[in-house]
Order: C-alpha cells, then sequence, then structure tokens
C-alpha cells in the first residue's frame, strides 16, 4: 500500500520490532474497513496509523463531499469506522481518528502522523490503560394511572361527562400539570445526582449536548449525555455503580454503553472542570468529516 487514497482510522504505539507485525493488526485480521479493505499500519517516528486503501470514485474530495449528504452511507461508514476503533481498543491504548480522514498515500499517512506527533504522543500517555463509558438517563415516560382527561370542558352544558363540572375539570389539569412538573424536576434532580457520583469515580467526565429525538428515534426526554474516563481495572466497578443508580427511581430510565475507545477525552483539557460542557472533540467519531488530501 504506497499509493492512491487511505482512510486513517486510529494512532497506536509502534512498540513493535521494525519488521514484527503489530498486536493491534492481529485484533483486525477479520474485520475489514470501510470500503472492505483490509486495515494495515503506516508507521513513522513511533507512532503508527491504521488506514486503508480507500477507492477514490467514493473518497475523493468531490465524491466524498457528495457522499457525505446521504445518510445511510455515512451511517454505515460511521459504524464501519467505530467497530476498526473499538476492536483494537479492547485490548490497547488507541487514539481514534475524526470521521472520513482521506490522505494521499502513505506518504500522507506518515506527514499526518509528523505533523500531530506531539499530540498524539501525549494523548497516547495520558489516556494508556483507560476506556470510555458513556451513560444517558432519560425522564421515563410514567404509566397512566387513570383514564387520560378529557380535551376540555364540555361545550354549551355545565357538566362534563360522568358529572364533572367545569370548575372540577379545571382543578384537575392544574394538578396534572403540577404532578408533571414535580416529575421533571425529579428527574433534572436525578440526573444530577447519577453525574456527581459517577464523576467522582472516574478520572475525568464530559457533558454532551441531550440527544435529539428525531436523530436517536427515543421520544423520552434525555436529560443526561455524558462521558466518563475509566481506568480500565475499575471498569466492573463502575458499571456496578451505575447499575444500583439505574434502580433508584422509576422517574428516571439510565443506560450505560461501553466500553468505548476514549472518543471524548483525546484533546489535552487542562483548563476544563469535570463538569464543563463540551462539544465532540475534532478526533472524535463521528464527528466530521476532512475532505479527501487534507492531510497530505
Amino acid at each position: 500500500m504506497t499509493e492512491g487514497l487511505r482512510y486513517a482510522y486510529a494512532v497506536v504505539r509502534d512498540t513493535a520490532a521494525p519488521q514484527a507485525p503489530l498486536d493491534a493488526l492481529t485484533a483486525l485480521e477479520d474485520v475489514p474497513g470501510v470500503a472492505g479493505e483490509p486495515v494495515v499500519a503506516v508507521r513513522h517516528q513511533g507512532l503508527a496509523v491504521l488506514a486503508g486503501a480507500v477507492p477514490a470514485e467514493d473518497f475523493d474530495e468531490g465524491p466524498l463531499r457528495e457522499r457525505l449528504e446521504d445518510m445511510a452511507w455515512l451511517e454505515k461508514v460511521a459504524r464501519t469506522h467505530q467497530r476498526v476503533v473499538d476492536t483494537v481498543g479492547a485490548e490497547s491504548c488507541v487514539i481514534p481518528v475524526r470521521l472520513a480522514t482521506v490522505c494521499q498515500g502513505e506518504e500522507g499517512l506518515r506527514r499526518m502522523l509528523a505533523t500531530g506527533r506531539e499530540r498524539f504522543a501525549s494523548a497516547l500517555d495520558r489516556l494508556e490503560g483507560r476506556v470510555e463509558w458513556g451513560v444517558k438517563a432519560y425522564a421515563a415516560t410514567p404509566a397512566p394511572q387513570e383514564p387520560p382527561a378529557p380535551a376540555g370542558p364540555p361545550a354549551g352544558t355545565p357538566n362534563a361527562p360522568g358529572g364533572m363540572s367545569g370548575r372540577d375539570y379545571l382543578r384537575r389539569r392544574k394538578a396534572q400539570r403540577q404532578a408533571a412538573e414535580r416529575r421533571w424536576g425529579d428527574t433534572e434532580e436525578g440526573a444530577r445526582l447519577v453525574h456527581e457520583t459517577l464523576s467522582g469515580l472516574a478520572e475525568r467526565a464530559r457533558l454532551h449536548p441531550p440527544q435529539d429525538p428525531r436523530l436517536s428515534g427515543v421520544s423520552d426526554r434525555n436529560v443526561l449525555n455524558a462521558a466518563y474516563l475509566v481506568r480500565r481495572e475499575d471498569s466492573a466497578a463502575f458499571a456496578e455503580r451505575v447499575g444500583e443508580l439505574a434502580g433508584r427511581t422509576a422517574a428516571l430510565r439510565v443506560e450505560l454503553t461501553g466500553p468505548w475507545a476514549p472518543y471524548s477525552f483525546t484533546a489535552p483539557d487542562e483548563n476544563a472542570g469535570p463538569d464543563e460542557n463540551t462539544a465532540p472533540d475534532e478526533n472524535t467519531a463521528p464527528a466530521g468529516a476532512e475532505s479527501a488530501g487534507a492531510e497530505g
């Protein structure tokens, strides 16, 4: 693999002898890349980028820009990209490369490593032995306790069906609104307590924006969307604690995902507090796209 377009997935340390294969490639033997290609390693200055050859008709600059407007194609690429990264990340420290980063040949990949060497090396040092866990909390829709209230008071008569007066109807609607407000307050407070508790068990935490139900397909209100950086050896205890928190209140539904490669923590963040809201880092997949040849 020398010339043509190369799709980059992740950066790892190159600790093997010059002619020895990287351990990371062993895990990827049965994991194809975004174009069905084998994933290989290009090594440079103590680092290696995992990459694969991709066709120009899909990944050259012009076609790629058009392809990125195709949500079905983009989702497929994003899932494959994540599968490659997480397969390697299950056994070793890995720095994900931004979704749809395409370089010109092996020289382009080496230039990417040389240009970002300090950043990649620093991130590998910080994240060695650590994984990311994702936690989402939703305001669970309560089960109906009684038939729904009428849409409005009956027109032209003093009483609603079943003998409910207009005044009784208004009282009932007010009570329903107050119950809903208390429920939302309970879920917001519950989400805050979940995040504070888990942040105390993690080395770092990230609060991401709530998920859009139109994209997630989940109708319940997302009140917590967070990522936590946890030492591998602490992962079992972290997951157990999430399970305990999930069972505390029926008003809050808590979901745990992971462990993942540390997508949310690749950028240095010396000045940010553990609860700072952040947009996805430039290395987070899927967060955007580089045009073909952007890295050389």
